[in-house]
């Protein structure tokens, strides 16, 4: 077994702070917001959330019984890999939303419950969003989601987006209020939303040309510093017809400010073209996204 590198555990360390971060934001959102003003939400937390509403149990404890089934059934299907950050996102939201329901004993916004679910959802989304842009998961529908996507060809988002309906339809059964129900659909958008545009701008990837006489030493401290390969191009300048040494450069958004100051350091003369990319696969970046195909039997 090989011996973890220090890298790998800095970045395992910042995972599960980043992590921690995520659920007390979550645990605000639904605990602060959602839950005292009878807001549903979906996942797992919708349910407790209904389940709380009709038994006055604290929505703590069914979150984290039914979680702790899923996570069973997850470990059995899914592997150990799937489910050491889920367990500890969902012991982390679990701990911080009991305190937080501690602490904060008034009623916030009670006769504003469309700000509520807002700012509720604003909370529960960043959270989300952190947790998946760190490699980790609230556990709940997007279990149910992977446990589906792995025997039927159907998309993740597409189970969590039917189940998370499904939960914020059945608060009715509880609540009696239609308009309830209508602002846990807002939620359920915000969340989306927000959900996309946290991991968005954390995974967001920029891509660089750098033209400059000394680009082996710009090549060489990008290669030291924030430690991204440079890929060199052969090129010639149209006009004036001069043989040119181009660099191609693929970072992280937050290191450009490093790259842009070690290429003024170096040669503040040279040219950069700089734009944002879609998405960038590969080692370094993220997992490759592709749709598994079952193999079909084929008759001779």
């Amino acid at each position: 077994m090989e011996k973890p590198t220090k890298a790998f555990i800095i970045n395992e360390l910042r995972d599960y702070v980043m992590i921690t971060i995520a659920m007390i934001s979550y645990a605000i959102g639904w605990t602060v917001f959602l839950l005292p003003n009878n807001i549903s939400t979906g996942g797992v937390a919708g349910v407790s959330s209904i389940l709380f509403w009709g038994t006055h149990i604290p929505a703590q404890i069914f979150y984290f019984l039914i979680n702790a089934i899923l996570l069973i059934a997850a470990l059995r299907i899914l592997g150990w890999k799937f489910c050491v950050k889920t367990v500890y996102a969902v012991v982390a939201l679990t701990v911080a939303s009991t305190v937080a329901s501690q602490l904060y004993h008034e009623h916030w916004l009670s006769d504003q419950p469309f700000m509520a679910a807002i700012i509720g959802a604003v909370f529960c989304g960043s959270g989300v969003g952190l947790v998946l842009a760190n490699n980790g998961s609230t556990g709940g529908t997007d279990i149910i989601a992977a446990i589906v996507n792995k025997y039927r060809e159907i998309s993740l988002g597409r189970v969590i987006l039917i189940c998370d309906v499904f939960i914020i339809s059945s608060s009715y059964l509880v609540l009696k209020d239609f308009e309830r129900v209508l602002y846990g659909y807002v939620v359920l958008y915000v969340t989306a939303f927000c959900i996309d545009w946290v991991v968005n701008s954390m995974r967001r990837s920029v891509q660089f040309f750098i033209i400059s006489d000394k680009y082996q030493e710009i090549g060489e401290r990008i290669n030291r510093e924030p430690h991204r390969g440079c890929t060199i191009i052969n090129a010639q300048g149209f006009y004036s017809g001069k043989e040119v040494k181009m660099l191609f450069v693929l970072a992280k958004g937050r290191q450009s400010d490093m790259i842009f100051r070690l290429i003024n350091e170096v040669d503040p003369h040279a040219f950069v073209s700089q734009s944002a990319v879609i998405g960038v696969y590969g080692e370094g970046f993220d997992r490759f996204k592709f749709r598994r195909k079952s193999p079909k039997n084929t008759e001779n």
